[in-house]
């Protein structure tokens, strides 16, 4: 019971920063740069991979991306402990997938973030351990 707690603590962390990335994404000026003048040149201006978008549309698409990864992790993980322990907790795969996963948020959220997401990450992470720790304890 404690495991599956502290998997849907860690899940819910995810989930609920994910969504409000997603909301940000497209409402509000949370995620506009303070230079106006940036987001004006980053509409003009097309990554050199292609000139089928531009630096400011792929900067929506991949802050919405990245909010679709966070949301399904957190979809799937608090689902999964919720519905299905035995398959999440039997899941050598499963647990170490979660587990990689956090921990690459963690690296990206420590050298790309600022400390509210960094620090939401660590208790996901922390409690995502805890819960397997509480698995092979009981």
């Amino acid at each position: 019971m404690l495991e599956t707690i502290l998997i849907v603590i860690s899940a819910t962390i995810v989930l609920t920063l994910g969504t409000l990335h997603l909301v940000y994404t497209f409402h509000g000026d949370k995620l506009l740069p303070r230079d106006r003048e940036l987001q004006t040149r980053m509409e003009q201006t097309f990554p050199v991979i292609t000139r089928q978008t531009t630096m400011w549309r792929a900067w929506i698409g991949f802050n919405a991306s990245h909010s679709f990864g966070a949301i399904l992790f957190g979809a799937i993980y608090g689902y999964l402990a919720l519905a299905h322990p035995a398959i999440l907790f039997g899941s050598p795969f499963l647990a170490i997938l979660g587990g990689v996963t956090l921990l690459g948020y963690l690296v990206l959220a420590k050298r790309y973030f600022f400390r509210i997401p960094l620090r939401g990450i660590l208790l996901a992470l922390i409690a995502y351990g805890g819960a397997f720790a509480a698995r092979l304890v009981s």
